[in-house]
C-alpha cells in the first residue's frame, strides 16, 4: 500500500503535464491477438480518464495474413510492402474490420467489477485518411497498397474535442472511390504530423532499442538518433525501422516520439507516468546550442558572469579559478556569443553532485534556456551515476524549487562540502533526486 501511494504521489506532475494533450498511440495486430490485449485497452481507457486526448493507430498483419492464407492466397511481399492485388484486397479489408471491430468491442465494454466500469468510451472512425496507390516502382506493381496523401486533422480534432477516441485503421480512401492497404507506421507518423500531436508512442514487438553491443538506449536527440543509425549498420531491422519512423515524425515538428517494448505489462502507464519510463525517447534537439566548454570560452564565460558576481547572485570566480574547472563547465551559445552557463562539480564517493554558477544573459531571460540548461546537467550527472543534485543559493531558491529542488540542511551536503560551506555567506540549501 505505500509503494502504491508513494507511485501515485510521484506521478501527480506527470497527471497535470499530459492533461488536455494529444497522443497518437501506434500498435500492431500481434498485440489484438496477444493475452495482454485487455490489459492494454484497460491503461488506454485509464489515458482517457486522466484527461488525455488518444488517436490510436492499428495494424493487422497477422490478421491479414491468416486470412489470406485461409482464402489459398500467396503473401507477397517487395521492400516489407504486400503486393496486394483485388483478391487480396477483399481479404485484407475483411481482416482489418475484424481487427477494429475486436478493438471497438473491448473499449466499450464497462462491466462492473472490472478496470472498464463506467468508462463508457466513444470511439470514432471513418474515412479520416485519404491515400494514393503505390503504383509501379522499380518494375514492381503494388497494386491496392497505397501511401497516405492526407489526414483529416479537422475533423479529428472535432472528435477529440468532443471526448471521443478516435481509432485508425491501415485503410485509406482515394477521391475516385479506391480503398488501399496501408502501413499502419506511415498512418501513425501522419497523423502525429498532421495533428501536431504533443507525442507518438510506438508499442512495438520488438526488444527495446539497443546499440550493437546490447546496451539499452533511454534516451536519444534527432541528432543522437541519426548518429546512431549512420553508425550502427548492424542494428535490428525492427530498430532501424522504428528509429527512421521517429526521425521523420520529429523533423516534422513532432516533440516527442516514444518507442516502447509491447510485451513489457503497462508500458505506456511506466512510461508516461514515471521519472524513469521503460523505452526510448526520441526527442528534437531541445539541447541545440549546448555544448562543453573549453579554455578559450574562459573570457566570454567571465564577461557574463561578472554582473551576477558583482551584485552578490554568484559567488566571484577569478580566470585562474575558471581555467582550472573549465571542464565542468557547460555552456549555452547563439550566434558565437556564451548567453548561459551552467557547472557540475560531482561527489562521485556520495553519488552526489553539485550545480553552480547557473548564469543566463538578461537578454534571454525567461525564454526557458534556464531550463534547458537544467535538463541537460541533469542528465549528464545521470549518466555520471549520481542519485541526487544539490544548490546552493541565496537569491534564487524559488526558481530551483519549482523544479523539483527541496529545501535541506548543511548537514545533509557531502563531508567535503561541508567543511567549505560559508557561513558569512548564508546561502540556502536544496536538494533534489534524480
Amino acid at each position: 500500500m505505500e509503494h502504491f501511494v508513494h507511485w501515485f504521489r510521484q506521478a501527480g506532475p506527470y497527471i497535470n503535464a499530459h492533461r488536455g494533450k494529444t497522443f497518437v498511440v501506434q500498435f500492431g495486430g500481434a498485440a489484438i491477438e496477444s493475452d495482454q490485449f485487455a490489459s492494454l485497452i484497460h491503461d488506454l481507457a485509464l489515458l482517457h480518464a486522466l484527461g488525455i486526448r488518444l488517436v490510436l493507430v492499428h495494424g493487422a498483419r497477422p490478421q491479414i495474413e491468416q486470412r489470406l492464407r485461409e482464402a489459398g492466397r500467396e503473401l507477397r511481399y517487395v521492400n516489407g510492402l504486400r503486393l496486394t492485388d483485388a483478391n487480396d484486397l477483399r481479404c485484407v479489408k475483411q481482416a482489418i474490420g475484424r481487427a477494429r471491430i475486436c478493438i471497438e468491442s473491448a473499449l466499450s465494454m464497462g462491466v462492473a467489477n472490472s478496470p472498464m466500469q463506467g468508462a463508457r468510451l466513444r470511439v470514432v472512425s471513418g474515412n479520416l485518411i485519404t491515400a494514393r496507390p503505390l503504383g509501379v516502382r522499380e518494375g514492381i506493381d503494388y497494386g491496392f497498397t497505397g501511401e497516405v496523401r492526407r489526414i483529416d486533422r479537422r475533423a479529428i480534432r472535432l472528435w477529440l474535442d468532443e471526448g471521443a477516441i478516435v481509432l485508425l485503421s491501415p485503410l485509406g480512401y482515394s477521391p475516385t472511390g479506391e480503398t488501399f492497404n496501408l502501413n499502419a507506421e506511415e498512418v501513425a507518423t501522419a497523423t502525429a504530423i498532421a495533428l501536431r500531436a504533443n507525442k507518438l508512442l510506438v508499442l512495438s514487438e520488438s526488444s527495446a532499442v539497443c546499440t550493437p553491443d546490447g546496451q539499452a538506449v533511454h534516451q536519444l536527440s534527432l541528432s543522437d538518433a541519426e548518429r546512431l543509425l549512420a553508425t550502427h549498420p548492424g542494428l535490428a531491422e525492427p530498430t532501424i525501422r522504428h528509429l527512421q519512423q521517429a526521425l521523420r515524425a520529429c523533423q516534422a515538428g513532432v516533440r516527442r516520439i516514444h518507442l516502447l517494448e509491447r510485451s513489457v505489462d503497462g508500458a505506456l502507464l511506466l512510461e508516461l507516468f514515471t521519472r524513469d519510463g521503460t523505452g526510448t525517447l526520441i526527442t528534437a534537439d531541445i539541447y541545440e546550442g549546448l555544448r562543453p566548454a573549453t579554455i578559450e570560452d574562459v573570457g566570454g564565460l567571465l564577461a557574463l558572469i561578472q554582473p551576477l558576481e558583482d551584485d552578490g547572485t554568484l559567488v566571484r570566480r577569478s580566470r585562474e579559478r575558471l581555467e582550472m574547472e573549465i571542464e565542468r563547465f557547460v555552456l549555452l551559445e547563439r550566434d558565437g556569443a556564451i548567453i548561459g552557463c551552467m557547472a557540475l562539480y560531482p561527489f562521485p564517493d556520495e553519488q552526489v553532485g553539485e550545480l553552480a554558477c547557473v548564469a543566463i544573459h538578461p537578454n534571454y531571460r525567461d525564454s526557458g534556456r534556464a531550463k534547458t540548461l537544467l535538463r541537460y546537467v541533469e542528465r549528464q550527472a545521470r549518466e555520471q551515476g549520481l542519485r541526487r543534485l544539490f544548490v546552493l543559493t541565496t537569491r534564487t531558491a524559488h526558481w530551483f524549487q519549482e523544479r523539483g529542488f527541496e529545501p535541506a540542511e548543511v548537514a545533509h551536503l557531502p563531508v567535503m562540502k561541508q567543511a567549505l560551506y560559508n557561513w558569512q555567506r548564508r546561502s540556502k540549501v536544496f536538494i533534489k533526486t534524480l
